[in-house]
Formats: C-alpha cells, sequence, structure tokens
C-alpha cells in the first residue's frame, strides 16, 4: 500500500506530500490509459509536468486516498460515455446524433466517419466537431437500435 498525502487546498488546487514529507503545490493526476486502463497507470505531475508519484493501479491505494485521486482525474478528464444512439440526422456525414450519455441527453455533429476511431473490437472513440470525445465502452452491451445506426458508420 503506498504512504503519501494528496488533498486539494482552499482554493481548490491539489497538492501531494510525499513519504519523505516533501510536500509539492499545483499537482496534477493524470492517467496514462484513460480508455484502455482507467485504474491502472495514474501519475500525479507538478506544474511542469514532472512526475512526482506513479501509481500502479488504484487498488494499491487506501479507500480515502484512492477517492482523493479519483475526484482530481474526473475534475481534469471530461470524456461522457454514449449509452444510446437515439437517432441521426442523415445517414451519411456529416450528421447529427442524438445521443444519451452518462451526463445526460445531448447531441454531437460528426463530420466524418473517420472521427469514429475503433479502439479495439468493442471499444470505439467518437470525436464532435467540436473536438469534444465520446466513448462507447462496449459496444455490445449497445441496445440493437444504437448498434444498427452505428453499423451504417463503421
Amino acid at each position: 500500500m503506498l504512504n503519501f498525502e494528496f488533498d486539494c487546498d482552499a482554493a481548490g488546487h491539489w497538492f501531494y506530500v510525499s513519504d519523505r514529507g516533501v510536500h509539492h503545490e499545483q499537482v496534477t493526476a493524470v492517467r496514462a490509459f484513460p480508455v484502455a486502463a482507467p485504474d491502472e497507470g495514474v501519475a500525479l505531475v507538478d506544474a511542469e509536468g514532472h512526475e512526482l508519484l506513479w501509481i500502479a493501479a488504484l487498488d494499491d491505494l487506501s479507500a480515502a486516498l484512492r477517492v482523493k485521486v479519483v475526484r482530481a482525474l474526473t475534475q481534469r478528464e471530461f470524456m461522457p460515455r454514449i449509452l444510446k444512439l437515439r437517432g441521426v440526422s442523415s445517414l451519411a456525414a456529416p450528421c447529427t446524433w442524438d445521443i444519451e450519455t452518462d451526463r445526460g441527453n445531448t447531441s454531437l455533429e460528426l463530420k466524418g466517419e473517420e472521427d469514429i476511431r475503433r479502439l479495439s473490437a468493442t471499444v470505439l472513440l467518437v470525436t464532435d466537431r467540436h473536438g469534444v470525445q465520446f466513448l462507447i465502452r462496449d459496444l455490445a452491451q449497445m441496445d440493437r437500435h444504437s448498434r444498427k445506426l452505428l453499423d451504417r458508420f463503421l
């Protein structure tokens, strides 16, 4: 179990205190593999991007420390998960997708099929016209209607 201090100050900045007592201000938590292995390979880096601590797996942390690191990661990352395709404006790009995400219902504008990147057999990364990335964690788990619409673009 890793032993260090990681917390947020009154101004909302994260700080890290090593097991030797060295204090570091304005620390950022960064995932090495945010899509493929989100719970493995997390680095705490300083304001210049220098690695201060490597966390091989979030399970290596105490429950309280894990909550803080995940909170810091969540504040930094924004990648909504697409849960369902409710409809598309056209079966050819460019088009607008009406989607349900883990953060609510929204729409995205797809410029072209090249903006749908297959990361594995079941994981897709969709980038909208504004550069926002949406994740489809498991294509096989999506409902039939969503998969049928997606097949038209893949």
